[in-house]
């Protein structure tokens, strides 16, 4: 079974081919034109995937060294994401497949980003608990089996990725966020200001990043660096006041569950304080992350979902649509 994936929820063009369980490709082109903004501006966005999403798949198939006429389904991210750029993905991907006379299989953005964990670690058992968190959504979920998903919390406000793009923005530092604000944060002292955790209260599972923003905005207003209080120990504070919330609600979470696996995805994935905070926080818990590659957005994790979900005997319609509101259940 050979799938292709096609990824264009937000800024990233991505193609990837998935042949019985393995990724032959993935290619992703990051639109970089965004910087100057500071944050995605939808409409660029949605041009700059027209442009690019022919030359991704091409090369994708070329680096996979199939034809197209080796393909025996398309899978495409229908939501959640920007209504523009995953109109430009599904439109591409219904036009190549009635093209082929292929099927074109819906994914959810969210659920790929969970099942991109087992490309990491094929061995990977349900049931387990999955913190999600990227630029969109931060949220707990108990994983018990394929297509049975239990939301255990999530945010009520910002999500930990957008707290990030936020932060580096108060901090006049480039986009995206998580990475900049890593990277300064280096050196610094984390424990140097208590910047405020949200809904903490013992029994929380929810999220909430807004209040942290806030208090940011009006601390660095009257800043001014000494020797003894630095800029990177204000970002290293602040990193470290997001990192915390996703630790502790990740800790109630497995207790809460009772389970001994927990998977973390989307893009704040990536961040190794993160990882290493919740190595020291869960010593007793088998702790997975995806590849470094798989935790931004990307189209192996559709290609990949793709086939586990197409039966070949069972008729797909194209009558879907996107859907930039997408729940996972």
């Amino acid at each position: 079974m050979t799938i292709l994936g096609i990824e264009s929820s937000c800024d990233e063009t991505a193609a990837a081919v998935c042949r019985d369980g393995q990724i032959l490709s993935s290619i992703v082109s990051s639109q970089s034109i965004h910087e100057k903004y500071g944050g995605v501006v939808p409409e660029i966005a949605s041009r700059e995937h027209e442009k690019l999403l022919n030359l991704i798949v091409l090369e994708s198939l070329d680096k996979a060294t199939i034809g197209i006429d080796d393909l025996n389904a398309i899978a495409v991210t229908h939501g959640p994401g920007l209504a523009g750029t995953l109109l430009t993905g599904v439109s591409f991907a219904k036009g190549l497949g009635i093209g082929l006379q292929i099927p074109v299989i819906p994914i959810n953005h969210l659920e790929a980003h969970i099942f991109a964990n087992f490309l990491a670690v094929p061995s990977l058992k349900f049931p387990f608990v999955c913190l999600l968190v990227s630029g969109g959504h931060t949220q707990l979920w108990l994983i018990k089996e394929m297509n049975n998903y239990h939301l255990l919390g999530e945010t009520r406000d910002d999500a930990a990725g957008e707290a990030f793009d936020k932060g580096a923005r108060i901090f006049g530092l480039g986009y995206p966020g998580g990475p900049v604000i890593e990277k300064e944060a280096i050196g610094g002292n984390p424990s140097a200001h208590l910047f405020p955790r949200g809904l903490m209260g013992k029994d929380s599972l929810e999220f909430s990043f807004s209040g942290l923003k806030t208090s940011l905005l009006y601390f660095m207003d009257e800043f001014e660096e000494t020797e003894s209080l630095t800029k990177k120990d204000i970002i290293a504070s602040y990193q470290q006041a997001i990192i915390d919330t996703l630790v502790e609600k990740m800790k109630r979470a497995i207790e809460k569950s009772e389970v001994k696996t927990c998977v973390i995805a989307g893009g704040v994935a990536a961040n190794q304080c993160l990882r290493n905070s919740l190595k020291v926080a869960l010593p007793e818990i088998q702790i997975l992350f995806p590849d470094l590659s798989y935790c931004t957005d990307n189209a192996a994790m559709i290609s990949y979902l793709g086939e586990l979900k197409y039966k070949p005997s069972e008729h797909i319609s194209m009558e879907f649509s996107v859907n930039p509101n997408l729940k996972l259940a």
